[in-house]
């Protein structure tokens, strides 16, 4: 007697769906194309127009928290997505970092660590959650850290650090070219700074958290690997 096959069937209308999608055309991923386009524009006009910049690079921040909501919305999770997303994410203030190295010399390598971290600890976190089977590296285990945990498990709070943080380096950029001459500018400016300052030191607490917490999760996979293999 012939032995029941396990895989279950795929309906004539699925498989036309999923050959007709294109990943590199969903919604989330075009708006992301967007944000590229917008920040490559601001970065273009970051030495010399300081409004222009500004104004194009808040909204290709802004766009991050859009892309997500459609990718749910629409049913157009993707890895390209999420991947996409992280790179810009990182390249975009990479290149505002680099700029503020620049214009406050004496701080250029407190801005060059930062660039360091916030990259490294991107990479390894999402690097060890692929490895270790996860489908998002923003899909934090019961048993994880309780901090990564609370910082990815709610939107509103990972809007809200990584906004905070990018507003603080906004307000830094502003600084330089001078936008102190208006007393109300001024205020402005110094408010905003004293508020988001504290978060932004407290995201890259956490990304320290992050780096850490990663290279702990890839070193026990070399050691389950180590272990399985001395078995076979």
């Amino acid at each position: 007697m012939p032995a029941k096959s396990n895989k279950t069937a795929v309906s004539p209308a699925a498989k036309n769906i999923a050959a007709a999608e294109n990943v590199f055309l969903f919604i989330p991923n075009l708006i992301g194309y967007t944000r590229i386009i917008l920040a490559g524009v601001s970065l273009y006009y970051m030495p010399s127009h300081p409004k222009t910049c500004m104004l194009l690079y808040s909204i290709s921040c802004l766009l991050d928290a859009v892309d997500g909501q459609a990718a749910r919305y629409y049913d157009q999770c993707s890895k390209f997505g999420a991947v996409l997303d992280m790179v810009t994410d990182r390249c975009t203030t990479a290149c505002l970092l680099c700029y503020l190295a620049s214009a406050y010399p004496t701080y250029a390598v407190l801005f060059q660590f930062l660039i360091a971290l916030d990259v490294s600890s991107h990479y390894m976190h999402m690097y060890s959650s692929l490895t270790s089977g996860a489908t998002s590296h923003k899909k934090i285990s019961e048993t994880g850290n309780p901090i990564l945990k609370a910082y990815y498990t709610s939107n509103l709070v990972l809007f809200g650090f990584c906004f905070a943080n990018e507003l603080f380096f906004v307000v830094l950029y502003l600084f330089s070219f001078g936008f102190e001459s208006s007393p109300f500018v001024r205020y402005t400016l110094w408010v905003l700074a004293l508020i988001t300052g504290p978060v932004c030191a407290g995201k890259q607490i956490i990304n320290c958290i992050q780096f850490a917490n990663a290279s702990q999760a890839l070193a026990q996979l070399d050691l389950d690997e180590r272990k399985q293999a001395k078995k076979n």
